[in-house]
């Protein structure tokens, strides 16, 4: 029997010190796993302890064939799983600031001709203010919201990832709200 199948067997009748064991001979393995998935530093800290709280519950359930490749699928799963969810938070925060400006009266469709060109002033009154923030973040506001194109179109005309346009309009929307705020602060 070698040393981690003795370490297991004395982790799994609660001897605290030998999974303290296990847990030094495999964190460098452990971290190197999840830094493949996940490049901040702290998130891999965290993940990890993760990984090896998922360890000590799973160890029970552990057939003893190949304990370091039964590691390293628990640390891939955990990092898979810190990974998804941290896009579905994006995606919800990216939604939430679409859903609040698309609310507002502005972006309506109206149809007199009193509402038609109250609304063509209030595009206009937009795009101006869209000028005062850097070019990277008015270029894809005015394309999402002027001039209706989804965020896979606007992708393709710029020549990056939907991520990439999504993160500009939440950043160009934050950096615009400022300025209306500091701009209606002044009046």
């Amino acid at each position: 029997m070698n040393k981690e199948s003795i370490l297991i067997e004395k982790a799994l009748k609660g001897d605290e010190n030998s999974f303290a064991e296990i847990i030094d001979l495999y964190k460098n393995y452990v971290f190197a796993i999840i830094l493949n998935f996940i490049k901040d530093y702290n998130e891999v800290e965290n993940v990890a302890q993760e990984v090896f709280l998922q360890i000590y519950l799973s160890l029970p359930n552990y057939e003893s064939n190949n304990f370091k490749g039964w590691i390293s699928r628990i640390a891939s799963n955990k990092s898979i799983d810190f990974i998804r969810k941290k896009k579905a938070k994006f995606k919800e925060e990216i939604m939430e600031d679409e859903d609040e400006l698309m609310d507002t009266p502005r972006f309506s469709h109206n149809h007199t001709p009193e509402e038609i060109l109250i609304e063509k002033e209030r595009k206009q009154e937009v795009s101006n203010l869209c000028r005062s923030v850097p070019a990277i973040y008015t270029d894809v506001i005015e394309k999402f919201y002027l001039e209706g194109k989804s965020y896979e179109e606007i992708a393709e005309e710029e020549g990056v990832t939907v991520k990439t346009i999504a993160s500009r309009l939440y950043r160009g929307r934050n950096m615009l709200k400022e300025k209306w705020r500091k701009d209606y602060e002044t009046l």
